[in-house]
This record gives structure tokens, sequence and C-alpha cells, in this order.
């Protein structure tokens, strides 16, 4: 946890050519998001995918199948990430609803800038297909 926004950095600083995506959850961003200043100063024009379910999710499936009865510690009060974004000087937007995904994506490829979409989803989504309330339990 915590590679994927250094890795998109290093990536776009030695291929600039190439359009280069961070893939992140919440949790996996925190961990580095400092890096994020790094990206915007040293021009590494990325655009990160920040995924907000508000959750640990990759432990919390684990403990809803195997202690369901004893979740503990995967919550997690984020920041207003697009507005940290903001502030180094990148463009970044909040998305809320699918819908309104593809235009942001657009307007963070024509800004030219390092970018980030702040992807708010539910913290029952745990992956495409499962829910937190379908894994519970099983084990």
């Amino acid at each position: 946890m915590g590679y994927g926004l250094p890795a998109a950095i290093a990536g776009k600083l030695r291929c600039p050519e190439k359009e280069v995506i961070c893939f992140a959850g919440d949790g996996c961003f925190q961990m580095t998001m400092q890096e994020f200043g790094t990206a915007v100063q040293a021009g590494a024009k990325i655009i990160v995918l920040l995924i907000d379910n508000g959750v640990y999710g990759t432990i919390r499936m684990h403990q809803e199948r195997d202690y369901p009865d004893r979740i503990s510690g995967t919550a997690l009060r984020n920041p207003d990430f697009a507005a940290i974004a903001r502030a180094y000087g990148a463009h970044a937007e909040t998305v809320n609803e699918t819908s309104e995904f593809d235009a942001a994506y657009e307007r963070a490829v024509e800004s030219e800038k390092t970018a980030l979409i702040h992807i708010k989803t539910d913290p029952e989504a745990s992956t495409p297909a499962l829910t937190l309330t379908s894994i519970r339990g099983k084990s």
C-alpha cells in the first residue's frame, strides 16, 4: 500500500511523453500523499484516480470474512483530497456519481497539469463484484 503514487511519478518522469494514471484507494493514497507535492514540483503531470470509500478496504474485507463481529481500525476520516491537490497547484475535481466521471477525466487531461480526481464511493462496495455484506461470515 502506498506504492502507486511514487511509482506513477517515477514512471512519468522517466517517460514524460506517456499518459500515466495512478489508481489509489483512500488509505493507500494517504500513506504517501505528500509525494503529490513532489509530482507538482517536478512537473510530473500524472492523473491520480483516488477511490474514496472511507475504509481500508482490503483489511476490512478480510475482517468481514473472518471476524465479522470484531471489525477494528479500518474506518477512515478523510480530508477533502481535491482541496489538498488544488492547494498544491494541481487540477482537481470530486466525482460523486458515475455519470460525472467522463467529463472530469477529460478536464483533467485537458488541464495539462498534475491532476487528481477524488471519486467518492460507498464503503459497502468492496470490489466490483462483492459487497461487504456479501463477504461477511464467508470463510
